[in-house]
């Protein structure tokens, strides 16, 4: 998992990415929540966890069944301007 996305009927938004400062053979991933906002304006993020990769992989899977859709990318580097 290097990064995806994932949005919930509600409008917010989980972005999984991994920190690049981890160790290679032990990988930690970022899981941002947040709202995409109107006008270009930057995304309003709500919080941050901090997970092995194992625990993040099942965190999207658990998300998957749920109810949680992929999406594209909403904010940042990646999105559409």
């Amino acid at each position: 998992m290097a990064e995806g996305w994932l949005i919930h009927q509600e409008g917010l938004v989980a972005r999984f990415h991994r920190d690049e400062k981890s160790l290679l053979r032990d990988p930690m991933l970022f899981v941002d929540y947040g709202k995409e906002m109107p006008n270009g304006q930057p995304a309003l993020l709500k919080s941050r966890r901090y997970l092995r990769k194992p625990e993040a992989v099942e965190l999207w899977k658990s998300m998957k069944r749920s109810g949680w859709k992929p999406c594209n990318p909403l904010w940042g580097a990646d999105s559409e301007v």
